[in-house]
């Protein structure tokens, strides 16, 4: 969430950003309802120190036996109106919040303004992409011969875009899981949490997941009388682990926090019509390692570089050739002021697919959240900076790894990093 001051100062800035996102937010309608609200506060306010005033009076008066009737009259007319404005304050900030929750974050300068993903930027790569001396088969051609997962099994017991991982799959699955763990925690210094895989909807708002994508999430209802959308399945750990710090205030000594989790990934892809959804590149549900750090403001971006890092030492660790994207503001996520996709080449499918997003959301989820850290300094407190990043994503890691290290017979021979967790 913005700043509602920082929009009131500047109007111009936010209303450049909102175009640069391709997000059409009346911010005047915004600007009247806060002024029209800041206004009945200040008469509420008067209203209420009169009151106080006159309540000191009547006292004083009663206690010498003077009639105080005209001025209790009075106060009771005052106590209506007081009532009436605080009714109607309270409606009006229904409404701006309503707004405000609409509201994206700002891109950074340095995030190329574009519209969708024309202004992506590749900045740098690493490895070089495969070429295959033979016939190469694809991801799905691969599995169905080894007999490592079926999308149709997945179809048959829940839907489409839910793949049944067997025998050495499945086993590929969790080394690939404890592998990266691991990496985060003895070479990156992450703490693992092990969070859950539903959360409420205090949760889903607090990252930025609802109100605007709301339509992607799987929804729940949980509990006796509870509507649907109380509680959802969520559509990656950074929902969870974040709001491990809702509410809360972070001494400064403390920070960075820096936590990794695995979790269960659950995306309906209901803008997905039209893009590649075969096999394993666009699925419903999927398992993924993620990275989530609350830092301090000042050098915020440099840990988003740092963050970038660590997922590419995946990448490396597991020998895949891969490029490291800076997306444009049209192709960033509603929350995000700065993003870095890494994306691995798949020689057979002949494409760059994405494994990883990692972005900065300067204090726009800590504003959400209500996430604090107190200034050793000043001993005020400040909104902290949070950033994610995906450490990385599974189904299409797997896709990148048969594709890559398949030979002529149709063998998978997984990189050295990986043997022991395969063992």
């Amino acid at each position: 969430m913005l700043d509602l001051k920082f929009i009131r100062e500047n109007p111009d800035q936010v209303a450049q950003g909102l175009d640069a996102k391709g997000v059409s937010v009346d911010i005047q309608a915004l600007l009247d309802l806060d002024l029209e609200r800041r206004t009945l506060l200040k008469q509420s306010e008067e209203l209420k120190a009169k009151r106080n005033s006159a309540s000191e009076e009547i006292a004083r008066l009663k206690k010498q036996g003077q009639p105080a009737d005209s001025m209790i009259a009075e106060m009771k007319v005052a106590a209506q109106k007081i009532a009436d404005f605080d009714g109607k304050v309270g409606e009006l900030s229904e409404k701006i919040d309503n707004i405000a929750l609409s509201i994206p974050n700002l891109p950074m300068a340095d995030v190329p303004v574009c519209k969708g993903a024309l202004g992506n930027k590749v900045v740098r790569s690493w490895g070089e992409p495969r070429k295959l001396s033979f016939k190469a088969k694809d991801h799905l051609e691969l599995a169905s011969g080894l007999g490592l997962f079926s999308m149709e099994k997945g179809s048959k017991i829940t839907g489409a875009g839910f793949p049944v991982y067997f025998g050495e799959g499945a086993k590929l699955e969790r080394a690939l899981i404890s592998f990266m763990i691991d990496l985060h925690v003895k070479k990156h210094g992450y703490t693992e949490v092990w969070a859950p895989a539903i959360v409420n909807r205090a949760s889903m708002r607090g990252t930025g997941q609802i109100p605007k994508m709301e339509e992607d999430m799987y929804a729940l209802a949980a509990g006796e009388g509870e509507e649907k959308g109380a509680f959802f399945l969520i559509p990656t750990a950074e929902v969870p682990i974040t709001n491990l710090m809702r509410d809360e205030t972070i001494e400064e000594k403390d920070l960075p926090v820096k936590y990794t989790g695995y979790t269960p990934c659950f995306r309906k892809e209901a803008g997905s019509y039209g893009k590649d959804t075969r096999g394993l590149s666009r699925v419903h549900q999927f398992d993924k390692v993620e990275m989530v750090k609350f830092v301090k403001p000042e050098g915020s971006e440099r840990e988003l570089e740092s963050l970038v890092r660590d997922a590419e030492d995946v990448l490396q660790a597991l020998e895949l050739p891969y490029r490291v994207v800076l997306l444009g503001s049209g192709d960033m996520s509603f929350a995000a002021a700065k993003c870095y996709d890494l994306e691995v080449w798949a020689p057979a499918t002949q494409k760059w697919f994405e494994v990883s997003s990692c972005s900065i959301f300067s204090d726009f989820q800590a504003r959400r959240m209500n996430i604090r850290f107190r200034n050793a300094e000043t001993k005020k407190l400040e909104f902290v900076h949070t950033l994610n990043g995906s450490g990385l994503a599974l189904a299409r890691i797997v896709l990148c790894l048969l594709e890559n290290f398949q030979d002529a017979n149709g063998k998978i021979s997984f990189p050295k990093a990986l043997q022991p967790y395969l063992a």
